[in-house]
């Protein structure tokens, strides 16, 4: 089972995460000082191509950062599904990109560097924070009047990989290459305009920049886990509870988990969509099994109070949907007992029940006719809560979000 990343508040608790986060805030502006990037000069003259540092160092922690990342993942060690990545807007994308590149060039600071610079007294970088404290608060104020432009072109979790059809090991070799002939590039640039003062690269440079290249084809080689293996790794665990039945709720927990207003309920029907369209629970999502693993991340970025429910006629392909979603490391996964045909047989009539069921069918089959596509029309699909007093055991409980939910920049 893989380990990280760690849920350090569930380790260290609430105060102890914190400290984690503050000492790693505290080396990495330390490391920013060390590089030198408190200096605005020194920023400022990578627009002019004397000094490209910034885009070495940069660029040299993206992709060992990369390197690190697939590879930890490709070997067990890391889920990579619980790593935040930030969505796609891709047209607000570019827009603030561009708007951020001109602070950069004009202010001579990015942010972070902006709060290194103020933190060891430099008052160019004491204004550069005072004017993004006041662009953040122009921002959260009018954002309101272009939120439609804001909030458009969303394209999810949206990498590299889906963007060309090709695997995450041969775009890290792809990045880790690219970046390398720009090493190269920016080293020939800073030769001709820098002169005498062009900094030389370290000696390590170059057996650094193979063994870089060897780990991402190692990272290719190895490849991604997939769903099959991530199932793998946790296989022992969870075939233990799904064997005590300790994810299977019953009916009458999943009309109490609907309508209790702490909990968000998402409902996902993986049957067939003629079996969908003839019944089906109110408000539940029809899935086919492929579009299952697909889902995955991002149903991963829902609120953490939500229950997730997978119901098939019976349980079979419900708990193949389960067992897909816990391999993706989606939290809170439930199986409906006994299927929609137990949802019907507990809440429809005694008249129903007896006049539509149908003998002799196969296992995760429909167990009731229907004589038309009502689908949650009839009044099984949305009971009231108050008209059923039924007792079950609560199987519910709310698991730790480990995946992240907001993320950062420097």
């Amino acid at each position: 089972m893989t380990s990280f990343p760690l849920p350090l508040a569930e380790l260290l608790g609430h105060y102890g995460s914190y400290m984690i986060y503050l000492l790693v805030g505290l080396a990495f502006g330390a490391t920013l000082e060390t590089a030198g990037f408190g200096n605005s000069k020194k920023l400022a003259a990578q627009f002019y191509f004397k000094d490209l540092t910034v885009f070495k160092v940069m660029f040299t922690a993206i992709i060992v950062a990369c390197v690190l990342i697939f590879l930890s993942s490709a070997v067990g060690l890391l889920d990579y599904n619980l790593v935040w990545v930030p969505p796609t807007y891709l047209w607000p994308g570019i827009v603030g990109g561009l708007i951020m590149g001109a602070g950069f060039i004009v202010g001579g600071f990015c942010p972070g560097t902006s709060l290194v610079a103020m933190a060891t007294g430099k008052i160019d970088g004491v204004f550069f924070v005072l004017g993004v404290l006041t662009g953040i608060f122009l921002f959260g104020e009018s954002v309101s009047n272009f939120a439609v432009f804001f909030e458009s072109s969303y394209m999810g979790r949206f990498t590299l990989p889906e963007l060309f059809g090709v695997s995450y090991g041969a775009v890290v070799v792809a990045v880790v290459a690219m970046a390398l002939l720009m090493f190269w590039g920016a080293e020939a640039i800073e030769a001709r305009v820098g002169g005498p003062t062009a900094q030389k690269a370290p000696r390590l440079a170059v057996p650094a920049a193979g063994g870089l290249l060897v780990l991402a084809l190692a990272v290719m080689l190895i490849g991604q886990p997939d769903n099959a293996d991530r199932w793998n790794m946790i296989a022992d665990e969870q075939l233990a509870m799904l064997d005590e039945r300790a994810v299977q709720i019953e009916p009458a927990e999943l009309l109490d988990v609907i309508h209790n207003a702490q909990i968000k309920a998402v409902l996902l029907d993986v049957r067939d969509e003629r079996h969908y369209n003839q019944f089906h629970v109110h408000g539940a999502r029809r899935l086919s099994p492929e579009e299952v693993i697909n889902s995955a991340r991002e149903l991963i970025l829902e609120p953490a109070n939500t229950v997730f429910v997978t119901m098939s006629n019976d349980e079979t392909a419900a708990t193949e949907a389960w067992r897909a979603l816990k391999a993706e490391s989606v939290p809170n996964v439930y199986i409906l007992d006994g299927g929609v045909n137990n949802w019907i047989r507990t809440y429809s009539d005694e008249a129903f029940v007896d006049e539509h069921l149908i003998r002799g069918r196969d296992n995760d089959q429909p167990a009731y006719r229907f004589d038309a596509a009502i689908g949650a029309r009839h009044p099984a699909a949305e009971p009231n809560p108050e008209a059923f007093e039924i007792e079950f055991e609560p199987k519910v409980k709310l698991e730790l979000k480990r995946a992240p939910t907001s993320g950062g920049c420097g």
